[in-house]
């Protein structure tokens, strides 16, 4: 098993901060309006790449980013920083324009990002409609989410700056084709995604994103900060795919279940930030559920991944 005492990674439960959904679900509905519009700069202003891997942000030292982006022949990066609370738009040339996190309707961020974008000279058409949630609102007519609470943005990338240390340690251990680690605004989740190089089965009736993102034979695990029926921040891990039997494996830690509603691997952020080495438990849960599924869907292993196993010990 991997010493992760030899990598920079958090493995004592006092540095993985609670996150509990009810005390900052306002906050999080704002902030996922937000990455949103943030994020469709990105989507607008990138060529797409094999499923929509050119649209995420990426977790950085402060917050979250979009990386180097161009319009015309200005370069700039756009990125959350969650320790002053504010939004940064850095251009190449040195000139920057600053939103800052606050309470605020989306209504009102939207309207001063869009100016801000225009001083910089930054010309980028966006559909202001949000994307993948129920009930969306124009983000120029959003007036409903406003709350922003400080403390729970911070620990919301402090959790995802220790998940992006595991999930990189993780994808290091597989040599096949592989999603970088990163936070889709779309469904605000952050995850990983290991191809089998095979072709999947066409998803009847699927729509053009859902056609790309699945068109080959994946086995990906993620985090939600809580998101529909998990009524709090959780862990992810899923087959498409799904293998016979897939279902019935054996995965760890033991507070690891399968959920029949998602069809798919479910473990409680709560029950990782318990464990003794919070690192390693999830390790292995991300670990065990890729066995499960490259096993039972008959992978090809040898030539997929390193010989060292990540997390081959029980925890």
């Amino acid at each position: 098993m991997t010493d992760l005492r030899a990598n920079p990674i958090p493995v004592s439960s006092a540095d993985w901060p609670p996150l509990p959904l009810e005390a900052w679900k306002d906050t999080y509905a704002t902030l996922h309006m937000w990455t949103q519009i943030v994020g469709k700069v990105r989507l607008a202003l990138t060529p797409l790449v094999n499923h929509w891997w050119n649209v995420p942000l990426y977790v950085n030292a402060r917050g979250l980013t979009t990386s180097l982006m161009r319009a015309g022949h200005c370069e700039f990066e756009i990125s959350f920083d969650f320790i002053d609370h504010q939004l940064r738009i850095h251009t190449a040339d040195d000139r920057t324009q600053t939103l800052a996190l606050k309470p605020r309707t989306v209504a009102d961020f939207y309207q001063e990002f869009r100016s801000a974008l225009a001083i910089l000279g930054i010309n980028v058409k966006l559909w202001p409609m949000p994307v993948e949630i129920p009930d969306p609102i124009r983000f120029d007519q959003d007036t409903t989410h406003r709350a922003y609470h400080p403390e729970y943005a911070n620990r919301f990338w402090r959790v995802l700056a220790n998940l992006d240390a595991v999930f990189s340690q993780f994808r290091a251990g597989f040599i096949g084709k592989s999603s970088p680690v990163h936070f889709f605004w779309g469904s605000f989740d952050f995850c990983v995604t290991r191809f089998s190089g095979r072709r999947a089965p066409e998803r009847p009736g699927a729509d053009s994103i859902t056609r790309e993102a699945y068109s080959h034979e994946v086995i990906s695990a993620g985090f939600w900060p809580g998101s529909g029926k998990i009524a709090g921040p959780a862990f992810y891990a899923y087959a498409a795919p799904a293998p016979k039997g897939f279902a019935e494996a054996s995965v760890r830690p033991t507070s690891a279940y399968y959920d029949k509603d998602l069809s798919e691997f479910i473990l409680m952020y709560d029950s990782v930030r318990a464990a003794s080495d919070p690192a390693a438990t999830l390790l292995a849960f991300l670990q065990s559920t890729y066995e499960a599924g490259a096993s039972l869907g008959n992978w090809d292993r040898k030539d997929l991944e390193k010989e060292t196993n990540l997390a081959s010990s029980a925890v």
